[in-house]
């Protein structure tokens, strides 16, 4: 069993248009954008990322929007809904809040003993805001949204598979510790995490695999604390027999990726260097940094790309 795995690390996922996403995570959950790049394979697509306020593993939900993406399809094989975890008896608040934006898909529900509020994102992805009473990490707070209310980062992940068996061997193998059982899904805990420690895998056994488009998660990343640490679980996971890619420096963590059971890509992400490597920690997420590859096409892209706030 491995050790080094800490919990999430981000959540990636597809939108369909940048400013849209933006003001939804910015403005509506009170987020910050602790960086405004670029996709590396696709360099005229954004890559946003959102968070607290160095984004700090565990807390970030970074996004594609590809201009004008049709909808995704919901379905087995994907990461169908991510929870975020805020402090006790502010649901009422928030359920006001996104009611006040039009949000869609608000329902109130209890999950495992946690009082949970569900809604949609405007790409129709699925989201909940868990009332956890004992999680001390620091928030980013707004005008709007203070100390009672912001979101801490991420409580949980839940994924959507037509078997859950070989899932749950595979979060065994990654250090995780099945704790409870309720209908179909089963829930799975890293101990010592960044605080976003929860998977639970929803079995769907007659449901049809998902579709991506917008609205869908691409891949869902876990944290480890440096690049040795990620080296001894991609040797661990090739040794059990995944196909594992080499390790990709994305500039603000390394990262290695591979496909799981039922379809959901997995990555594992370093915690090191941070989002602070490029920008002060004042200024994060206000300038388009570009990967080095891509400076060349500064100008061409700043023309293209949509342009969002500061």
């Amino acid at each position: 069993m491995l050790t080094q795995i800490k919990g999430l690390h981000h959540m990636t996922s597809l939108a369909a248009d940048a400013r849209e996403n933006n003001a939804f995570f910015t403005e509506v959950l009170g987020l910050r954008r602790v960086k405004k790049t670029v996709n590396f394979d696709a360099p005229d697509v954004y890559h946003l990322y959102y968070g607290d306020e160095v984004g700090t593993p565990g807390s970030v939900m970074t996004y594609f929007p590809f201009p004008n993406m049709m909808r995704g399809r919901h379905g087995a094989g994907e990461i169908g809904e991510t929870v975020f975890s805020v402090p006790a008896g502010s649901l009422d608040f928030w359920a006001d809040r996104l009611q006040h934006y039009n949000v869609h898909g608000l329902e109130k529900e209890d999950v495992f003993g946690e009082k949970r509020l569900r809604f949609q994102n405007p790409d129709g992805e699925g989201f909940a805001l868990a009332e956890i009473s004992d999680d001390p990490r620091a928030q980013w707070t707004t005008d709007a949204i203070g100390t009672d209310h912001a979101i801490r980062g991420f409580h949980s992940a839940g994924m959507r598979l037509q078997d859950t068996g070989a899932m749950s061997e595979l979060l065994g193998f990654m250090g995780y510790q099945h704790v409870d059982t309720k209908d179909n899904v089963a829930r799975f805990a890293v101990e010592d995490g960044t605080g976003a420690n929860t998977i639970d895998l929803h079995s769907v056994p007659g449901a049809s695999m998902a579709q991506q488009g917008a609205g869908s998660v691409h891949h869902i990343a876990f944290s480890v604390e440096d690049r040795a640490a990620q080296l001894d679980v991609r040797k661990a996971l090739l040794d059990t027999g995944y196909a594992v890619t080499p390790v990709i420096d994305r500039d603000y963590f390394w990262a290695i990726y591979f496909r799981t059971p039922g379809g959901v890509l997995f990555e594992i992400a370093t915690n090191e260097p941070g989002f602070n490597r490029d920008e002060d920690t004042a200024h994060l997420g206000q300038a388009l940094k570009l990967p080095k590859q891509h400076e060349h096409l500064r100008q061409s892209l700043e023309a293209r790309l949509q342009p969002i706030p500061a």
